[in-house]
């Protein structure tokens, strides 16, 4: 799975617009959306939130947790604690992109969200990194990846993936072999 599939799977959370036109009910294959009405909340997946906004047709409530102190205490609470904290969102980073990217206008300090959004992204990968590398040193068969996110997951996946396969043939390689027999010359 690539980021581009993760970003996809990310699409189909549900976020809150308040739209500016008046529409019945819609009954997709997915779920019944709606009805719209002009001023009133309606919660609809994030393809179809960020697809009005690019038409002028809404405007975006970010989601709760995409608030300055609850990102300072997301970040905070993060770097205090050595293992993966659960975070507001399993998709957090390619809900903030989307959001910030198209609809930045509807949210308070973008900027600051931002930059929170990325500490705590960089604090998680470089954990992600440490506990990696710990596993590679330790030699182990397994490990618990708690808490972490699918884009998490993908950008390690490859490079922990691959690296785990150059240690099995190092081994394999080192270990003396019962088939071979020497040949006399």
């Amino acid at each position: 799975m690539d980021a581009a599939e993760v970003e996809f799977l990310a699409e189909k959370e549900l976020v809150t617009i308040i739209p500016n036109f008046s529409l019945d009910k819609i009954y997709l294959i997915g779920g019944d959306l709606g009805p719209f009405n002009p001023g009133l909340p309606v919660q609809v997946p994030l393809w179809l939130a960020i697809n009005l906004k690019q038409r002028q047709k809404c405007r975006l409530l970010p989601p709760e947790w995409m608030d300055v102190e609850k990102l300072e205490e997301v970040r905070d609470h993060e770097q205090k604690e050595e293992t993966f904290t659960p975070m507001p969102s399993l998709y957090y980073m390619e809900l903030s992109k989307l959001l910030l990217n198209h609809a930045s206008d509807n949210i308070p300090k973008a900027d600051e969200i931002r930059t929170l959004i990325k500490d705590v992204w960089d604090t998680r990968t470089a954990k992600l990194r440490v506990s990696a590398d710990s596993f590679v040193r330790q030699q182990e068969a397994h490990a618990k990846l708690d808490n972490l996110t699918l884009m998490e997951i993908n950008t390690s996946g490859a490079f922990l993936t691959q690296a785990l396969n150059h240690m099995y043939k190092l081994r394999t390689n080192l270990q003396p072999s019962d088939s071979s027999q020497s040949q006399d010359l």
